[in-house]
């Protein structure tokens, strides 16, 4: 998810009902951490408790020493990536590529976990391939790190994000270890959360595409899994201020020029439902400034919110 859950959405979905929220991932490669891009994706002193960090990378040392220095920086928690399955990040052997070296898994979590006093959790896949489905063993490699939570996605890195998703290999894991097993992998509403929980027996759960313009599932899902039943979704209103809630934070964090171009992948799954959503996107997308952005917004709104009530009295 990185590129999406900065800090700006970040705090949306923990004000929305996440439990917690991961950061983007963070190279482990200190040296890179001058550029832009990993200043802003660094702690910061406003994220809200607790701070889970994410970290990728491939050699055990690195990654121990990006660990001990977010931690200083006021990471809560060390979420070390090994389910990456981007080609950019596979080619250097990290993300989800490391599962093919069960020895490297091993040494990479055993030297972050000594290397910090705070938790220390991982995200992997079900394995390389459906051919190399290791997921089960490297839950134990985890378990015998001292790693103290697991999020597994129901995917092999070959599968990438077709609609291959299996939950067998995750209930597979949750039976061979103890420690917190969080299922990922297509939940997109409340009813296939609990059928993944009881599928599975994971103790938690993880979102990740399925809150791309929609903030609220947090919220859906906790109520589902609570009551089950449905709530009733974010009337207009909500949405509209949520939305520009969401805009003038990506304006905040990267500044005008370059939160106006971000703002644009965000209001596209915003509206991807919405009625006349498509051509209101492309008439987003040539806006070049913060306040013709918020006023097509506010407009777009108003058209809708009007509709509405016509519709409903006649």
């Amino acid at each position: 998810m990185a590129g999406v859950t900065d800090r700006t959405f970040r705090h949306l979905c923990r004000r929305l009902g996440a439990g917690l929220a991961v950061s983007e991932m963070v190279t482990a490669d200190t040296r890179l951490w001058n550029t832009a891009k990993s200043r802003l994706r660094l702690p910061h002193a406003d994220d809200q408790a607790p701070v889970s960090v994410q970290i990728v990378g491939t050699e055990p040392a690195q990654l121990a020493e990006a660990a001990k220095r977010n931690a200083d920086l006021g990471a809560d928690i060390i979420d070390i990536n090994m389910g990456c399955p981007a080609k950019k990040v596979c080619s250097k052997a990290a993300g989800s590529a490391l599962l093919r070296d069960e020895r490297l898994v091993g040494d990479i979590l055993a030297a972050v976990v000594n290397a910090v006093t705070v938790p220390v959790t991982l995200k992997i896949r079900t394995g390389w391939s459906a051919e190399e489905r290791n997921g089960v063993a490297i839950a134990r490699i985890a378990e015998a790190s001292g790693i103290e939570a697991l999020a597994v996605h129901g995917r092999t890195r070959a599968c990438r994000f077709k609609p291959t998703v299996e939950y067998d290999t995750i209930r597979d894991i949750c039976r061979a270890v103890r420690l917190p097993v969080l299922a990922n992998g297509d939940i997109v509403d409340g009813p296939s959360a609990q059928r993944v929980l009881e599928y599975t027996g994971a103790d938690g759960l993880m979102i990740g595409r399925a809150a791309q313009g929609n903030p609220w599932i947090f919220r859906e899902v906790a109520h589902y899994l609570a009551t089950g039943a449905s709530p009733e979704p974010p009337d207009l209103a909500e949405q509209q201020a949520v939305l520009l809630e969401h805009l003038e934070g990506l304006y905040s964090l990267y500044g005008n020029w370059s939160g106006v171009r971000i703002a644009r992948k965000h209001v596209g799954w915003y509206l991807q439902a919405q009625p006349d959503g498509q051509t209101v996107r492309q008439q987003f997308n040539r806006l070049d400034n913060p306040d013709s952005q918020r006023q097509l917004i506010r407009a777009y709104f108003t058209r809708v919110s009007a509709q509405q009530e016509s519709d409903e009295a006649a």
